[in-house]
């Protein structure tokens, strides 16, 4: 298995600046992952996201993302599904509050709206660690306290540091023609990077069966387009070589 980054949960938050809700949401998402989630989480730009970014989208494809909406049109959530797959939770703001609708404006939350904010950071947290705890990874140090503002007897309030980018998670993508079209898939550059560390070249024995093999355990390859990706991430992988050893 090629050495990938520490498995994360990705987050990313919908942009709807015309309502209150999605004030909300990002607040919330801000909360997890400055204060209470910070060694676990790592925030994917929608806009970036929508516009193409592969290291957001390759994010989303081989980690588990949160998807946190305003409102039910679920704009985070479908986008997400749409480029990169189904997120592993969905959590909507307007299903999750409990204190009213008085939640303030778009630009400033009341009382109320702040209480949601910390509301809906609870059930993310709650997600983050049950995705966490569902596919078996390690998390690296102690477990953040959430935050309580008051300071209630064994809650720890922590500093918030800056949010980190699915952008500079390291996930190696490669970008390569498969049946006249361009695919982008993830890990290869760690599988190539392996397999020429271990000796192995594109002409020995096995080698496009174990490519093919290792490149589907982190990207959907269909069954009758098996043999086209084959051949494509062979040529690759030549390439590849042939470039260590120039």
């Amino acid at each position: 298995m090629p050495d990938l980054p520490k498995k994360k949960v990705g987050i990313v938050a919908c942009s709807g600046e015309e309502m209150a809700e999605g004030m909300v949401t990002r607040l919330a998402a801000l909360r997890v992952l400055e204060q209470m989630r910070p060694d676990d989480t790592v925030t994917i730009c929608l806009p970036l996201f929508l516009a193409g970014g592969q290291g957001d989208r390759a994010f989303a494809r081989f980690y588990p993302t949160i998807a946190i909406d305003g409102c039910d049109k679920r704009c985070a959530a479908r986008a997400t599904e749409q480029y990169s797959g189904k997120p592993a939770a969905s959590i909507v703001v307007t299903d999750v509050i409990t204190n009213g609708p008085d939640l303030g404006t778009p630009r400033h939350l009341s009382e109320t709206g702040a209480g949601a904010a910390k509301e809906v950071a609870q059930v993310i947290a709650s997600q983050v660690d049950e995705l966490l705890a569902t596919k078996g990874m390690y998390r690296g140090g102690e477990r953040a306290e959430s935050v309580d503002d008051s300071g209630s007897p064994g809650q720890e309030t922590q500093e918030a540091i800056e949010a980190t980018c699915s952008c500079g998670s390291g996930i190696p993508v490669l970008t390569m023609s498969v049946n006249g079209r361009q695919e982008t898939l993830i890990a290869v550059p760690a599988i190539f990077d392996q397999l020429y560390q271990q000796g192995k070249r594109p002409d020995a024995d096995g080698v496009a069966d174990e490519l093919l093999q290792t490149a589907r355990l982190y990207n959907p390859i269909p069954d009758v387009e098996a043999a086209v990706y084959r051949a494509a991430l062979l040529r690759e992988f030549d390439l590849y070589c042939c470039k260590k050893e120039a």
